[in-house]
């Protein structure tokens, strides 16, 4: 196995989104995760069973029927030889099924127990239902994404499920699997969106309090109030990016815009200009297409990106050169990230259906021919 978590072995209880991020980061790192799936075929929630699963690759997977005296021992016994666990059930759910740290640690006290929620295990939303839009919008982050007078927009589910929630999990049990490394004990991680997604605003939790951060939507600099700082649509129906807050890449737009001389560009910051510059940017950047944009902007110091597709991206010649996208079984995905210069993450393998390595996992427990044999005619497996 390739990866600096190599060696490191995961069992991930299956569920949606956030959870499976966060094994698929650590898989795609190089830890073994062996993914508890439903005896019954599914993962939970709405995700359909597919090897295309992105957020499934690079795992193995047994399925357990956990509502069983027999398969929560089975499931004890995966934990038991485990350095960590992820589960992502609302809280008390691990308890009931008899799987929770107390019982655990009781088997592996240098076990890292990390649970993935939305609100958290504590507190007065604590066993209400919610997804990522429900969360962001708690933690204070979706007010601020939106237009001026528009209703604030959800990201897609990026800032509560991927940032705010698998990829703090992911690191979050880096960080206490480092400490076990270095003799502490096992420890729960309390993993929560709405406090992850809260972590992600620190920064405009800082401008806000030295007075630059106005809470009106769509007033600032970042949340498209600035001319230099937003996309604009093309000729041919298309989209730009302009980043160019540094005065040395405002300069560089207005001589790249042919607005080098032109006055009313003058005085970068005032706030007042803004409104009447961007109509002047919008109707600017329809006279050309993307591509003829790409051409006179691309590779120069604007910060200036073409706003791609998923497809698009992928074929784009930097993410080419740099392989950011791979194919997988045949369908193109994102490559593991970040990388490293001492060891080489493994390029992850097609997510398996429900049960395909339960036999090869069952021979690691000690457990033969007959003995499966005989789970699986009981359906503690399948």
């Amino acid at each position: 196995m390739a990866g600096p978590l190599s060696g490191i072995r995961i069992v991930e209880f299956a569920g949606i989104g956030p959870g499976p991020f966060c094994g698929m980061m650590l898989a795609d790192h190089g830890a073994e995760v062996i993914r508890i799936d439903r005896a019954s075929g599914g993962r939970g929630g709405s995700t359909p069973l597919s090897t295309k699963d992105v957020l499934a690759r690079g795992r193995k997977s047994i399925a357990i029927n956990l509502k069983s005296a027999e398969g929560v021992a089975l499931a004890r016994k995966l934990c038991a030889g485990a350095d960590g666990i992820v589960e992502g059930f609302r809280p008390g759910v691990m308890e009931r099924l008899g799987l929770g740290p107390d019982e655990l640690f009781k088997d592996n006290p240098k076990l890292v127990y990390g649970r993935m929620t939305g609100w958290g295990q504590t507190g007065t939303y604590a066993q209400a239902a919610g997804h990522d839009i429900n969360y962001i919008a708690l933690a204070g982050a979706l007010a601020h994404f939106g237009r001026k007078g528009e209703k604030p927009t959800p990201p897609i589910n990026m800032v509560g499920d991927f940032g705010g929630g698998g990829m703090m999990l992911a690191f979050g049990m880096s960080s206490a699997l480092l400490n076990v490394a270095r003799g502490g004990e096992g420890q729960v991680i309390d993993c929560a969106m709405t406090d992850g997604t809260a972590a992600l605003m620190g920064m405009i939790h800082g401008m806000k309090n030295i007075g630059v951060w106005s809470e009106e939507q769509g007033a600032n600099m970042l949340d498209t109030a600035a001319p230099f700082y937003d996309t604009y649509e093309t000729s041919d129906g298309k989209f730009v990016s302009i980043g160019s807050i540094e005065p040395q890449f405002y300069a560089e737009l207005r001589r790249l815009a042919g607005l080098e001389d032109d006055a009313d560009f003058d005085a970068q910051h005032d706030r007042s200009k803004w409104p009447e510059r961007k109509d002047r940017l919008t109707a600017l950047f329809k006279t050309k297409s993307r591509d003829e944009w790409d051409a006179i902007m691309e590779h120069t110091d604007v910060c200036y990106a073409p706003v791609l597709t998923m497809s698009e991206a992928a074929k784009h010649p930097h993410n080419v050169a740099r392989e950011t996208f791979i194919e997988v079984a045949g369908d193109m995905q994102p490559a593991p990230a970040p990388r490293y210069s001492g060891t080489q993450n493994a390029k992850p393998a097609a997510a398996p259906m429900p049960g395909d390595d339960s036999d090869e996992i069952l021979q690691t427990l000690g457990i033969d021919d007959a003995g499966r044999a005989a789970l699986r005619d009981a359906g503690t497996i399948a």
